[in-house]
């Protein structure tokens, strides 16, 4: 029987929450629906590890069709964040990238692992080693209704959660969290960036540390293995409605027991951040709300303690 595709650290993550999997559907290329699916997007959400082993999240935006497959091994990304960007350092040739592909409208998500080729002013080229679908669990959906001029604030260094960091955080619904394996050479490792989904209020804040549920999900724990080999995460929040951006980097934890504290939480990892960065208008494009997701409405919050 083959072996699972899964390194060390997801496995240990298996076996912690008594999920062990024999069998994975981890392709090593990409089917054609997912080469269409990725071709058909206007944003892709993208995760890499900077050069002094943290880690950044991000989202790159463009015309249908700015992102490309060649063949199924390959994406063609033709564009590159700015050099201000906290992904600017992350995405260099030979680099580990986490792609995810996720339509809001449709609750539809694709995800895609591998290397960087190649990267100049026409973009990127992703050598692609992982390639995988997400169920529609906790995504709320969206709709683009309109597309903004294109990104002119800069990024700005937070010295810590100021006011409006902690109302968009209490306030999301989704964000993004990418998580790594390490430098050290494991076995199917690397980065993956993925989507997280709530209640408002589903990520707490208390002081400068961040708590998350962990919900149920595929059980293949990419994320928290990740964190037992390389305990560091980076989160991207964004305000759909004016495109601003929030990242934060730092370390995590995880605790392997239910938390009480939000109805759902099978677990809950947390995060000290000791890098947050904030960019006013972020991205160009704006978006309304439409359902929530029936997975999400079955699951609670944390309470806010400024509101006791």
């Amino acid at each position: 029987m083959a072996v699972p595709p899964f390194h060390e650290g997801e496995r240990e993550a298996q076996g912690r929450a008594g999920a062990v999997l024999m069998q994975a559907a981890i392709r090593d290329a990409m089917p054609d629906q997912h080469r269409q699916f990725f071709a058909g997007l206007t944003y892709l959400a993208i995760a890499g590890r900077t050069a002094d082993e943290g880690l950044a999240a991000g989202i790159l935006c463009g015309p249908a069709g700015f992102v490309s497959s060649p063949d199924p091994t390959r994406l063609l990304i033709r564009t590159l964040p700015d050099a201000a960007d906290p992904l600017a350092d992350a995405l260099r040739p030979g680099a580990a990238v986490g792609i995810l592909g996720i339509d809001f409208a449709t609750r539809r998500r694709n995800r895609a692992n591998g290397r960087i080729l190649s990267s100049g002013a026409e973009g990127m080229i992703i050598a692609v080693e992982q390639s995988f679908g997400n169920c529609p669990k906790y995504i709320q959906t969206r709709e683009i209704v309109a597309t903004g001029p294109e990104p002119s604030g800069s990024w700005v260094g937070l010295d810590g959660l100021n006011d409006r960091a902690r109302s968009l955080i209490r306030s999301a619904d989704s964000f993004l969290v990418a998580s790594s394996s390490g430098s050290e050479p494991l076995s199917h490792g690397g980065v993956d960036i993925s989507h997280r989904g709530g209640r408002p209020g589903f990520v707490a804040v208390n002081g400068e540390t961040l708590t998350i549920p962990d919900f149920a999900g595929n059980r293949y724990f990419n994320t928290l293995g990740n964190f037992l080999r390389h305990p560091r995460a980076a989160l991207l929040f964004i305000d759909f409605e004016t495109g601003d951006l929030l990242h934060l980097e730092g370390r995590v934890s995880v605790d392997w027991f239910p938390d009480p504290a939000c109805e759902g939480a099978q677990r809950s990892w947390t995060v000290v951040p000791d890098a947050i960065r904030r960019r006013p208008g972020g991205l160009p494009l704006r978006w309304a709300f439409g359902d929530w997701s029936p997975a999400t409405l079955a699951t609670g919050c944390y309470p806010d303690p400024a509101a006791g």
